[in-house]
């Protein structure tokens, strides 16, 4: 395969890899690096009332559908109740009842909420209405209104915000403020425009909500106005207009019904509270995935067990040490014991920590290294000798515990963590250019390959680096293509421009 061809698979391989990232941030939402924090409401809903002794039912609308929020949690919480939830036309109903309830009760609900990016919308369909017979003076006065408006409109959309504007403006007209005095507050003037909406046969309703804020002990529902177009629902203020769901209000019910309905009680009480505290980002965002069915939360690793995660934590860390190894090769010219030597070695340094683990790395080399040119004059076969090295690097890691043990140097005993094999390889391939290429080249090779293990410890023991590796493992396309993309690089690299600067002064 040509060098086009492997630099044309390794910008398909990161193009992929980048989208499905970029799909997960923009998209889903996930955040970049760890520990973000989001807003989480509480609401609150306390009903108290006083029990005559016999059977006591109480019921309470709650949320269902909720538009810019996420559901994270909600919680029933009374005394001898019995609990259960129905949905009755497009709200859910929670309803206590008991055998007998003397003296104070109390009730509660409460429902934790984030702000979310959702698609949700409101899904049932609605019948078209029935068109009133509108009384005198009314009668007039709505026609006109209705004949001025449609003139002015279009669709459904356009005919209502039309309609809204001509009720709402600065100076009415006498047909409007023949209206207006039919409403005495916002609920009443809500329902006026659905009574108005009627005379075209628009299906209309309220939406009830709060605004959340960072605390308040007394929130009081807000209407606001829903039109069908005969495909979806359209919010509207009916006071400004304006379309759209504010995206601070939290919608709690749909349409007229009672917020809630008591028997065998009296001096019944309903009060709602809001109050503000902070989540993690990355836990609101998986529970969003998962109400909405998203692969995202299907295929993430979160949702292995946790002693799966844990190993891919550090798994997914390895390619991540082995890119760096591969630049480190070819571009700067680091020469190393192994490829992938260095990175085992820093998955090591990981449990010792940098200091102890470069301590501990020498001096086993060191001792095995001498031990090696003792055993060259026995003159053993290879394999043998190699079984040889490794009993022996055994042995000093043995000593080197017992000893650290003894003086109660707990994080020396991690030495058992090091992969004692590539210890046996690195003295036995030390050895080997010490013969053949001198003492200066073996040090050297060492010294790089006890750098690049450095650099690698840093590398993946970063928490920014394992958190991205970890919430986006696609990225692991994007570190093949770069490897595919070096593995053609044939040019210069860093430590042979020294070497050819040398050259040129001899020759000068």
């Amino acid at each position: 395969m040509n060098s086009f061809s492997v630099k044309i698979w390794a910008l398909v391989l990161a193009t992929i890899g980048l989208a499905i990232t970029a799909h997960k941030i923009f998209n889903v939402g996930l955040p970049l690096t760890p520990q973000q924090d989001t807003e989480l409401w509480t609401v609150q809903a306390q009903a108290s009332f006083t029990g005559d002794g016999g059977p006591a039912k109480f019921s309470l609308t709650i949320p269902s559908t909720t538009p810019n929020f996420l559901r994270m949690d909600e919680d029933f919480i009374s005394s001898r109740f019995g609990l259960s939830v129905d949905t009755i036309d497009s709200n859910r109903v929670a309803r206590w009842a008991v055998r007998r309830a003397k003296g104070t009760q109390n009730l509660y609900y409460r429902v934790q909420v984030a702000r979310a990016n959702n698609e949700v919308e409101f899904t049932s369909k609605p019948d078209f209405p029935e068109k009133p017979e509108y009384v005198e003076p009314y009668k007039s006065a709505i026609e006109s209104i209705l004949r001025t408006v449609r003139e002015e409109s279009a669709d459904v959309e356009s005919y209502v915000r039309a309609l809204l504007i001509l009720l709402n403006a600065p100076s009415p007209g006498a047909n409007v403020e023949l209206l207006l005095g039919r409403a005495d507050d916002l609920d009443e003037w809500t329902s006026e425009i659905i009574y108005i909406l009627k005379g075209v046969r628009i299906p209309a309703r309220k939406i009830w909500g709060f605004t959340v804020s960072d605390s308040n002990n007394d929130m009081k529902l807000t209407p606001m106005l829903q039109v069908h177009n005969g495909e979806r629902w359209f919010t509207f203020n009916p006071r400004t207009g304006q379309q759209g769901l504010p995206p601070d209000l939290l919608v709690w019910m749909v349409g007229d019904r009672p917020v809630y309905d008591a028997s065998g009680a009296k001096d019944v009480e309903l009060s709602f509270s809001v109050t503000k505290t902070y989540a993690e980002l990355m836990s609101v965002v998986r529970k969003g995935a998962e109400a909405s069915d998203s692969l995202v939360a299907e295929f993430s690793l979160f949702a292995l067990p946790v002693q799966g995660q844990n190993v891919y934590r550090l798994l997914l860390m390895v390619p991540l040490g082995a890119l760096f190894v591969v630049f480190l090769r070819t571009f700067v010219g680091v020469q190393t014991f192994g490829t992938f030597m260095p990175i085992l070695i820093a998955l090591a340094f990981r449990e010792t920590q940098l200091f102890w683990g470069i301590l501990l790395f020498t001096g086993i080399v060191s001792i095995g290294l001498m031990i090696r040119f003792w055993l060259e004059r026995m003159m053993l076969l290879l394999i043998p000798r190699l079984a040889a090295i490794l009993v022996i690097v055994v042995i000093l890691m043995l000593l080197v515990s017992m000893a650290t043990n003894r003086f109660e140097l707990d994080r020396l005993l991690s030495i058992s963590l090091f992969p004692m094999v590539i210890l046996a390889m690195t003295i036995e391939r030390m050895s080997i250019t010490w013969e053949e290429n001198g003492a200066g080249d073996a040090i050297k090779m060492g010294i790089g390959s006890l750098i690049v293990a450095c650099i690698g410890y840093l590398i993946m023991t970063n928490e920014s680096l394992m958190y991205v590796m970890f919430v986006f493992p696609e990225l692991l396309l994007v570190i093949l293509g770069l490897c595919l993309w070096m593995g053609r690089y044939t040019g210069y690299r860093l430590t042979e421009l020294f070497r050819f600067n040398a050259m040129r002064r001899g020759g000068s």
